[in-house]
């Protein structure tokens, strides 16, 4: 998972400032040491790294406590708005033409995932509404084209090729002609990539700048490259100029350094993150929140938008009203488990919940989960629909039917009962008057 180590020896240092009731300079300090290891071992540049650590170091000894917070908290704090605002403060939204069309120019080196990213931004765009075309100008790279064509296939985007020029600004240039014609609003240009920076490259690279005028240069780099990814994006923005920065495989990172130096080094916002290998697995980065899930404060406002994105309003209003009238049964408990499904599955969504950042789980916990799930799912397709519509009947016999139909052992099936049981009684907590639903962990326990 992203930062899992920068997350775990974040909170191991603010866990000893929790412990105490005054923090001396001497406690700041050595506290100020070890978020500077922590971090320099995230593989964050070393710049970055000196003067992140001075600016918390300054505001934790001069600012005033807040009076609902005690003094580590207060470094929690200050640590955690001192991320946001090295990540770039807010997130960064991509420029749209005024005139109604708009020209994305995608440039990298090879191997970061240029090529599928676009199809991936096609379809971000097609969410918010635009409709977008992709085109083919890598007429280098062996395949680049066809893979456009299997990437345009996938995201169900029509991808504007020309197997006969050699000429990258004709075919751009044919790619928005024929874009305008069909009544496309975006065009995403798929730029050829070196394996590293050349005059060469540069050279074809601000040709195309200078012809198409794109609205926007987005810059794709490989977080798993760490601080050669920032090196090639500060390279990048000096010779064509780049607006923002899509990172790529950040769920595989679990260092993270590349996406906490990358502003600070180019002063260009990363506007988008990779996080699967799957073509709708793009997401807006932004830096607050991403600051919280470092420090395993969660990122409830991401949960709350992917499950308002992925659920079917219907549903959502029918199970609301299940709950409220306490008739929520096994049936709308197996539902619930497609829809985690259909959202990529539970490690998509642990580091969203407060207290289950990265750091909290290991992997060999994540994979136990994911296997429990498809245990306990295994188990409910193994029910009739009466049987999870009304558990009260599961006697013996049957429970000792569904094992065997499942594949599991009957205390699997006892398992899931007794979870299913708790999960009627948490909501029945939930929906009592004047209750409020609480989440585990919170941003200052």
């Amino acid at each position: 998972m992203a930062f899992e180590g920068l997350s775990e020896k974040l909170q191991g240092v603010f866990k000893k400032l929790k412990g105490k009731g005054v923090l001396s300079e001497k406690d700041i300090d050595e506290a100020m040491r070890e978020i500077k290891l922590a971090l320099l071992e995230a593989d964050v540049n070393f710049k970055v790294v000196k003067d992140f650590v001075a600016r918390v170091r300054e505001k934790a000894l001069g600012q005033e406590i807040h009076a609902s917070l005690n003094p580590g908290q207060q470094v929690i704090k200050i640590v955690s708005e001192e991320l946001g605002l090295l990540m770039g403060g807010t997130n960064s939204k991509l420029t749209y033409s005024p005139s109604g069309f708009t020209v994305i120019m995608m440039v990298g080196l090879q191997g970061t995932g240029k090529t599928t990213t676009c199809g991936k931004l096609a379809i971000y765009l097609k969410k918010n509404g635009k409709n977008p075309m992709l085109c083919a100008c890598d007429v280098y790279r062996p395949a680049a084209i066809d893979q456009l064509k299997i990437v345009g296939e996938g995201a169900q985007v029509p991808v504007y090729t020309d197997s006969e020029s050699k000429d990258p600004v004709k075919i751009a240039l044919a790619g928005i002609k024929e874009a305008r014609r069909l009544g496309k609003d975006s065009l995403i240009v798929d730029t050829a990539g070196r394996l590293q920076i050349n005059e060469e490259l540069m050279d074809e690279l601000r040709s195309l700048k200078k012809e198409i005028r794109p609205h926007e240069i987005l810059l794709v780099v490989d977080s798993l490259m760490g601080q050669d990814a920032v090196s090639s994006a500060e390279g990048f923005n000096e010779a064509l100029g780049v607006d923002g920065v899509i990172m790529t495989k950040l769920d595989g990172d679990s260092r993270g350094g590349a996406a906490l130096s990358t502003k600070s080094v180019t002063g260009k916002p990363i506007k988008f993150i990779g996080v699967g290998e799957k073509l709708d697995a793009l997401e807006p980065f932004h830096p607050e929140r991403m600051a919280s899930r470092i420090l395993g404060m969660g990122d409830v406002m991401s949960l709350i938008e992917k499950l308002e994105e992925d659920y079917e309003e219907e549903k959502a209003a029918e199970l609301e009203r299940k709950m409220k009238k306490m008739e929520f049964t096994l049936e709308d408990f197996l539902d619930q488990m497609g829809q985690i499904k259909k959202m990529g599955g539970i490690a998509s969504l642990v580091g969203m919940m407060p207290g289950l950042g990265a750091g909290k789980l290991t992997d060999d916990q994540m994979a136990e989960s994911e296997r429990e799930f498809v245990r306990m799912e295994a188990v409910m397709r193994s029910m009739t629909k009466e049987e999870r519509k009304n558990p009260q009947v599961l006697n013996a016999s049957r429970r000792k039917r569904i094992a065997a139909g499942s594949g599991q052992p009957v205390s699997q099936v006892n398992t899931l009962v007794k979870r299913y049981e708790e999960a009627r009684k948490m909501m029945k907590s939930f929906m009592k008057p004047g209750s409020k639903m609480r989440l585990p962990g919170g941003m200052f326990n």
